[in-house]
């Protein structure tokens, strides 16, 4: 994901996440309840920057990965931000709290410009102390998980080749990457959605060994002659499909002990070419991977309610979506522009909303909480 180039776009997911921009070009708004809450969102607190993943903690606290300044704030009740931790040369990501514990990844070298992959699990202690455990650019530059992994075209016309553009291949397989940016824990194994190698990976607790879960299968796509002609592609390509690389941000624990992860399509992942992401199930244990939900705008965080629900942030979608687990079947739930992450408390949902700033406007990142109401 780091060089290699996708349909229509030439950033890497990454890059969208780590940049301060939008990509759907959209500006800020004011959540609102959808049909699963009986009371309208509170709004915790604001200012952040880039808040891209949350999670609940004691005390009625939440911590925040603000991943464009590379800090890990947490919240308390009372909507008081303080730091726990900050770093200017680490892209903060995915964090998650077990037992006193904060558990969060840190990675460099992931997106378009060339440097040193480097990424793993950071703990901060209850005494303050803190630990790393895993190395994931050293797992993928060992295994490249899609290695054997075929993107690009299938069935391009005789001589449609030729036409693409220079940068653009006609296929070309998973190259050497890693991003780790959703986290999800149990009391012996950290799973971590790795955005850059594209792939669901474990780390032992107690050692900190690494190994590669699963490896989810490309995102299919139908070119449309709209498509081509706005983004220069020539006609030929028209109606060929284009299998996208598919790029794990979020996942999430089942109540039966499954992995639930979602996925970006990868290229453009704002509304260009339509809700493309989706949702799959993983068995931790064989590493057998179902579809679960597909057609979700940019899903990006996860948290799974004790019924088994799901709640998705879509960030340039409509805001937190309800899936059935069952049918795959979502529902609005809360109404908000950007939102990226979620987790539960109880029936309390907490979300992270403007998470990116609307265009010339200061980052005004937020935390909103929100009663749901029963299914």
């Amino acid at each position: 994901m780091r060089t290699r180039l996708s349909l229509l776009a030439t950033a890497a997911t990454a890059a969208v996440f780590l940049s301060t921009g939008t990509a759907a070009g959209a500006a800020p708004g004011n959540p609102s309840g959808g049909d699963g809450g009986d009371k309208a969102p509170v709004v915790l607190t604001g200012g952040l920057v880039g808040p891209l993943h949350l999670s609940t903690g004691r005390n009625g606290s939440v911590t925040v990965s603000e991943s464009f300044a590379g800090r890990l704030t947490r919240v308390d009740e009372a909507g008081t931000p303080s730091v726990l931790y900050e770093t200017p040369d680490w892209s903060v990501a995915g964090n998650a709290q077990r037992d006193g514990r904060t558990y969060f990844l840190e990675s460099q070298g992931a997106g378009p410009d060339p440097a040193g992959l480097a990424g793993h699990v950071r703990i901060i202690n209850e005494d303050g102390s803190q630990e790393t455990l895993g190395d994931f650019a050293a797992l993928e530059t060992a295994e490249n998980a899609d290695g054997g992994t075929r993107y690009g075209f299938r069935d391009l016309p005789a001589g449609c080749a030729a036409e693409l553009p220079p940068n653009m291949p006609e296929t070309y397989e998973g190259e050497i990457d890693s991003h780790p940016y959703g986290i999800a824990l149990t009391d012996r194994q950290i799973y971590v959605a790795d955005a850059g190698a594209n792939s669901v990976v474990s780390v032992d607790a107690r050692t900190g060994e690494t190994e590669t879960v699963a490896v989810l299968p490309p995102r299919p796509y139908t070119i449309t002659a709209e498509a081509a002609a706005s983004n220069g592609l020539p006609a030929c390509v028209v109606g060929s499909t284009y299998d996208f690389e598919f790029v794990p941000t979020a996942v999430a624990l089942g109540p039966e002990g499954q992995l639930y992860v979602t996925s970006l399509p990868g290229g453009p992942e704002d509304p260009t070419l339509g809700a493309r992401g989706a949702v799959f199930t993983v068995d931790p244990d064989g590493g057998d991977v179902e579809l679960l939900a597909e057609d979700i705008m940019t899903p990006t965080g996860l948290a799974v309610a004790d019924n088994g629900d799901l709640y998705v942030a879509s960030l340039f979608g409509e805001g937190v979506l309800r899936i059935d687990p069952d049918s795959g079947d979502s529902t609005v739930v809360l109404a908000a522009k950007f939102a990226a992450a979620v987790d539960l408390r109880g029936h309390t949902l907490y979300a992270t909303v403007n998470a990116l700033p609307g265009p010339g406007g200061p980052p005004d990142g937020q935390v909103i909480s929100v009663e749901l109401g029963g299914r």
